[in-house]
């Protein structure tokens, strides 16, 4: 989103209203109003308890949205195009209402559908009281807005779904990779791979999320069957409520064959996604359409083949078999990841091959500048004053 607001600066005047971040790296306040990049930024408050607690971070969802909703009461006007994400869950209805009140024109950006994301992921039961009225209540909200961004084709056919099969309001629009500071870099120069001492090993890499929406089980079933394979070495980075679960299990069976690595910063990007021969990204079953795992552009733009464990009408799965850049897996079948990630460790010179394909996808289909392109045609689209 950050990259985003900073490229639309070439063709509009940019404002944003955030929250502030929980923690700083730089160990100081940021101010409440800064320019960067061309954009207003605008910081609202709102608490910030230990968002491990459920009630703290009720607490915290609630005290951004009521912020955010009373700083776009003020600040928006009439011509104004409002563009909201999904996160928190909240934030979305509150803006649109400022944006009614102003008869301003709102565009939704999905990054995850609710409550099916929730219902996947076990927080919820599909037959709940509290399941209908979530999904009543996302209805509710795709028929007000004026516009709604989708991630991905599964996503979009869910939305329609939601709004009597009606199409005329979304429009697809992918994330992007970050070419320009992530690219192919030979695995013998890897400073990361150097300090682990895993340069000489296959190693199959998972980075980024590791919570409910992830299908870490079936990774580690398939660890488990490979352990006695001492060339091939798993590598997880990232955070998330699995995690500590992952460190039970490689502490209880004795798995010497896997990392775990905390979340690392996003301008370690270049270092960390080329740690690897391939990389995996899992969704678990229920989540197609719900949500599609952005970290995929930039494995791609890293050229690294992909092993996608996701349905595979998903867009996730879709993806890696049209650009022939990996194999795809339900989630579940641990015994055919298995055989994948044995098949791609004895066959080097067709990963060399996806990695070349997946790198020039990146380039032609997922590129910022084509991206952003389309939300400035979306934009232009809504506006009688461009």
């Amino acid at each position: 989103m950050t990259e985003l607001a900073e490229g639309l600066t070439q063709f509009f005047d940019v404002s944003v209203l955030c929250g502030y971040p929980s923690y700083t790296h730089s160990g100081f306040a940021l101010p409440t109003k800064s320019i960067r990049n061309k954009v207003m930024v605008e910081r609202c408050y709102g608490t910030l308890f230990n968002r491990k607690i459920f009630i703290f971070r009720l607490i915290n969802i609630l005290t951004i949205s009521i912020s955010i909703f009373f700083k776009t009461l003020y600040k928006i006007r009439q011509h104004d195009i409002v563009i909201v994400v999904t996160t928190p869950p909240s934030l979305p209805f509150v803006v649109l209402v400022a944006c009614i009140l102003h008869r301003t024109k709102c565009v939704l950006r999905i990054d995850d559908v609710y409550p099916e994301a929730m219902i996947a992921a076990g927080i919820i039961n599909q037959q709940s009281k509290t399941a209908r009225f979530l999904s009543w209540l996302s209805r509710l909200l795709y028929r007000n807005v004026d516009r709604i961004v989708v991630l991905g084709r599964d996503m979009n056919q869910l939305t329609v779904n939601k709004l009597n099969n009606c199409d005329d309001k979304t429009i697809l629009i992918q994330n992007w990779a970050d070419l320009d500071v992530v690219f192919p870099v030979p695995k013998s120069e890897n400073v990361l791979l150097q300090e682990l001492e895993l340069t000489d090993k296959f190693v199959v890499q998972c980075a980024g999320n590791m919570g409910l929406a992830q299908d870490i089980e079936t990774m580690f079933k398939a660890i488990g069957l490979l352990k006695k394979n001492a060339n091939i070495h798993f590598l997880f980075i990232g955070s998330g409520a699995k995690k500590q679960w992952m460190e039970m299990e490689v502490r209880d069976k004795k798995l010497s064959n896997v990392t775990i690595l905390d979340q690392r910063d996003r301008s370690d990007q270049q270092n960390f996604l080329n740690a690897c021969d391939i990389a995996i990204v899992s969704l678990i079953s229920g989540m197609k359409g719900a949500g599609v795992p952005s970290r995929m552009y930039n494995i791609m733009a890293a050229g690294k083949p992909i092993i996608a464990i996701a349905e595979y009408d998903s867009e996730l799965a879709m993806v890696v078999e049209e650009e022939n850049i990996g194999w795809s897996i339900l989630p579940g079948d641990f015994t055919h990841l298995t055989e994948v990630i044995l098949k791609a460790y004895s066959n080097h010179s067709t990963l060399a091959e996806m990695s070349s394909r997946a790198r020039n996808a990146a380039l032609e289909k997922y590129s910022s500048k084509l991206l952003i392109n389309k939300y400035y045609e979306m934009i232009k689209n809504m506006s009688v004053y461009i």
